[in-house]
């Protein structure tokens, strides 16, 4: 579950992490008096205007914005607030604005210049360990830092056993370059950035960028927070803060009836039961020179409501050319989600306007390919994985 800016910065805030400090408007009044408000908690004068939307990158389509008074605060806001936001991590159409966070200016003058720095909490895969990521390079994309000089990305791998030890938040303040009190800030950063990672089950803490300030301090300005979905049973408060305004509506429309359901750019619809056989038959969509459209994992049930309910939200998606049904009867018999699938096309009548192959393999295999073969529809039925892959290459010609 992704999270807005402000609300990542509350959780890491609730676990000592120093943060740019500010307050969400959702329209220009508010936005006044928050800046009102936040200039007499901290003393700032100018004040960042930033917009809330799920997607890194807003400065770069016009979301973040410096305001030097009211004036300015009201107007800018008004200018962002409705927008349609596009940056390199959103769709074309971009995202709408609906709500900004006004912050403090945390780049004020004073001994030092101010310095950004990047780093990350997430899962090493390959290690089955939590890694801190982190770059002298902040403000940056870690991507083009991670392609044009990979000798400025340091990592730091954490035993679970141990968790993260005092000497690695060092070695990292060290790597950093720092020194004196920048030095002991940073090391106390890293140990609460780490402490909020660990505590509030995410899935990921990016924070680019992580700022030395003129006098030395060390907080996140930004936050994209990612929180594991299979943990928000335990945490009730984390779980009000999804947005489904920001999600794919296809997808909150799927996990509200129970369908494992992710969104991809192809022009084949999958419909599979388990996620192993899901992935496979992606790959052999692709070696059949056509491109998923979609991950659906209906399940250990078949029967024709849920038949139903997957193949609407395949169709929502006007890519889709052709409908690949890939289910294996090991629990459900093969005949029932045969007969599923023709009571599903019977109640959607002229709604299945694509080709859908049907490949059923396991108990009462060919019961089940008598019924699709006499039902009527526009199928292609196949016994064999190959079969299917050559089925799905002539629905797309």
């Amino acid at each position: 579950m992704n999270i807005h800016e402000y609300q990542g910065k509350e959780i890491l805030s609730s676990f000592g992490v120093r943060i740019q400090r500010g307050i969400v408007a959702h329209n220009a009044k508010e936005a006044v008096d928050a800046a009102k408000e936040l200039t007499a908690l901290t003393g700032t004068g100018w004040h960042v205007i930033k917009a809330q939307v799920h997607a890194g990158g807003r400065g770069k389509g016009g979301g973040v914005k410096i305001a030097k008074n009211l004036k300015e605060v009201e107007d800018i806001t008004g200018q962002i607030i409705g927008m349609d936001l596009v940056t390199p991590q959103t769709s074309a159409e971009g995202k709408r604005v609906h709500k900004v966070l006004i912050a403090e200016d945390v780049y004020y003058p004073g001994a030092n210049e101010p310095e950004e720095y990047y780093m990350s909490v997430l899962l090493n895969r390959s290690t089955g360990r939590n890694m801190i990521m982190y770059s002298t390079e902040g403000g940056m994309d870690i991507e083009t830092v991670a392609e044009e000089t990979p000798e400025l990305i340091f990592t730091e791998e954490i035993d679970p056993s141990v968790g993260l030890m005092p000497f690695q938040a060092r070695r990292i303040a060290f790597n950093l370059g720092l020194s004196g009190t920048a030095f002991k800030e940073m090391t106390k950063f890293v140990m609460a950035l780490y402490t909020a990672f660990d505590k509030s089950d995410s899935s990921l803490f990016e924070i680019n960028p992580v700022l030395k300030t003129s006098d030395d301090k060390i907080m996140a300005v930004d936050a994209k927070v990612t929180i594991d979905d299979n943990a928000l049973f335990r945490h009730k408060d984390y779980a009000e803060m999804r947005d489904i305004r920001e999600e794919n509506p296809v997808e909150v429309e799927a996990k509200r009836v129970g369908l494992n359901y992710v969104d991809l750019d192809g022009n084949v619809g999958c419909m599979v039961n388990g996620a192993g056989l899901a992935m496979a038959t992606m790959d052999l969509i692709k070696q059949a020179g056509g491109e998923p459209a979609n991950f659906l994992d209906v399940g250990g049930t078949a029967d024709a409501k849920r038949v139903e309910e997957a193949l609407r939200l395949i169709l929502k998606d006007d890519k889709v050319k052709a409908i690949l049904i890939n289910i294996f009867g090991g629990i459900v018999r093969c005949d029932r989600v045969a007969q599923g699938i023709v009571d599903a096309c019977k109640n959607m009548g002229d709604a299945v306007k694509v080709p859908i192959i049907v490949r059923l393999q396991g108990t009462n295999a060919d019961i089940a390919k008598e019924i699709i073969d006499n039902s009527g529809f526009n199928f292609f039925s196949a016994t064999e994985f190959q079969e299917a892959a050559d089925k799905v290459q002539e629905a797309l010609k």
